[in-house]
């Protein structure tokens, strides 16, 4: 039995905050400011004295590619060179050092590098000449091939959509095919490796929960096997939901899941960094509406199939006019087959309208938000304005309306877009760089907590500190209800306690790790 002293943040449906936690076996037996006597004289029982700390919900991220940014994770990170000079450096010194077969870097932005362009194939093939490399974009929607990869995957990519040789980018559907051919091309045991260490690193965030979205490159969709079987068998208390993206319901149900969407193939459309997002009106100065990848027939006719099928539903949507044919097609779904209780829901949202934003209140469809858009340094509001208007771009990620709304909002990272920081979600949600839609303190931490446990039915077991819940907790190093929206950046993470227990790294090998997993039952 453990009895915590101090502010216990519970998000409960007052927003309660009390002086005392107790913990015993797991799960939370009391939350309360006068301590009982029961708790205080019982034998054996520790005190842990928060000071300064607060104790709040673990925090869940309700968006993440999480074999991709296992793979990534374990790759090279550029995302905080300034200059594309710097970036060739780092590929270097990577190429010397890595023993991968195929060589992965991500985070390239011709936004925040001084030359204001992405590096090309000729730069990247003077330093590595000779290993096969990709060097993904931090939207995660493109990548850059050096000559050694291009003649591996040429005649898998030469006649899709988004195929640019001379400068080695690739998009849309050629970079789909190239992110194919890299992960397919890695070792099981490498990627749960990965995958393990991934769940330690979002861990030391205080994340105790993900919802990953699955299904790229892997024959009969390892990956969404894979990751299911991990999520059952992970260790240490740590979850994982499965979103497998695939517009097929039969990939969902013959793994026994009961959700299905995300990106890739459940992309509605692209993204601004590639500037094709679907919009209702052209780009500024272009004829150019971005890309919708799929008829709204197409699109319904997936919405139906999942949503007679008793699924959850979510995709990807960036733009005013994807977003609008995301809502639109939830709706007929509805309609077609009525559920009280479904949990729909629209990713990314960045660009939502007001037809669009009415449905979504009238049926009930969420919002996992990505709040780390806002004042990316790799998508920076100057481009935003540049390609989209003054008047557009500061409608972006509009969070207060829709609170206001009544829409739920939760957090996700995109990760490997974006780093998997809920501290970050919380600053820039407070934060916002159009004032007016800034959230409070307290609904922010709402949004990254209990909202995203509830987005996947786990908010009577997770998600608030309240009597009979499990014990997932994080200790913060400061009571947020008591700092300024100014100050969140400061806020750190102290400790993730899941199941009552501090969280410890998974440790099991990789056959171990897959065999409990295709014969266990836990949730994913």
């Amino acid at each position: 039995m453990r009895i915590y002293h101090g502010p216990i943040l519970t998000v409960n449906a007052e927003d309660a905050v009390a002086r005392y936690l107790v913990e015993s076996e797991g799960r939370i037996v009391f939350v309360g400011d006068e301590l009982p006597r029961s708790y205080s004289e019982a034998a054996g029982a520790e005190v842990v004295e928060l000071g300064d700390c607060a104790l709040c919900p673990s925090f869940v991220d309700t968006h993440e590619h999480l074999a991709s940014f296992a793979m990534f994770n374990a790759g090279l990170n550029v995302m905080d060179a300034r200059s594309n000079s710097e970036i060739l450096e780092l590929v270097r010194d990577f190429s010397g050092r890595s023993s991968s077969k195929i060589l992965i870097a991500f985070g390239a932005s011709p936004y925040s590098v001084e030359e204001r362009v992405l590096v090309s194939r000729s730069e990247l093939d003077v330093v590595c000449p000779d290993r096969p490399l990709m060097l993904v974009k931090y939207d995660g929607h493109a990548c850059i091939v050096n000559s050694a990869l291009l003649k591996r995957i040429e005649d898998k990519v030469s006649g899709l959509r988004g195929y640019h040789p001379d400068t080695g980018e690739m998009n849309q559907e050629a970079f789909f095919a190239v992110s194919d051919y890299v992960t397919g091309s890695l070792s099981i045991p490498e990627l749960v490796r990965n995958i393990q260490r991934a769940m330690d690193y979002l861990a030391g965030k205080g994340i105790g929960m993900v919802h990953t979205v699955s299904g790229v490159g892997f024959a009969n969709d390892l990956d969404i096997s894979l990751e299911t079987w991990l999520a059952r068998s992970a260790q240490h208390g740590f979850q994982v939901r499965v979103f497998p993206q695939s517009l097929d319901v039969d990939v969902a149900r013959k793994r026994g899941l009961p959700r299905i969407g995300g990106c890739f193939a459940c992309a509605l459309d692209g993204c601004f960094g590639s500037a094709d997002a679907a919009l209702l009106e052209p780009y500024e100065g272009t004829t150019d509406r971005g890309v919708l990848y799929y008829t709204d027939e197409r699109v319904a006719e997936f919405c139906k199939a999942a949503n007679r099928a008793g699924l959850q539903i979510e995709m990807h949507a960036i733009g005013d006019a994807a977003f609008d044919q995301a809502a639109r097609c939830l709706k007929a779904a509805l309609d077609d087959f009525p559920r009280e209780d479904h949990r729909h829901g629209i990713i990314h949202d960045c660009l939502p309208t007001e037809e669009g934003l009415a449905i979504c209140a009238e049926y009930g469809i969420q919002f996992p938000v990505q709040t780390s858009f806002i004042g990316w340094p790799q998508e920076p509001d100057e481009y935003l304005v540049r390609i989209l208007g003054a008047d557009r771009a500061g409608r972006l990620n509009p969070l207060r309306t829709m609170w206001d709304r009544g829409i739920r909002i939760s957090a996700g990272s995109d990760a490997p877009c974006t780093d998997p920081d809920p501290i970050v979600w919380m600053e820039r949600a407070c934060n916002h760089s159009n004032p007016a839609q800034s959230l409070t303190i307290r609904e922010a931490l709402r949004m990254c907590t209990y909202n995203g446990y509830w987005t996947t039915f786990d908010e009577a077991q997770r998600g608030s500190l309240e009597v009979g819940k499990v014990a997932d907790m994080v200790v913060l190093s400061e009571n947020p209800y008591d700092m300024s929206p100014s100050d969140l950046g400061r806020l750190s993470v102290e400790q993730l306690i899941l199941g009552g227990r501090p969280y410890r790294r998974q440790e099991q090998g990789m056959l171990p790790a897959v065999l409990r997993g295709v014969f266990g039952k836990g949730n994913c």
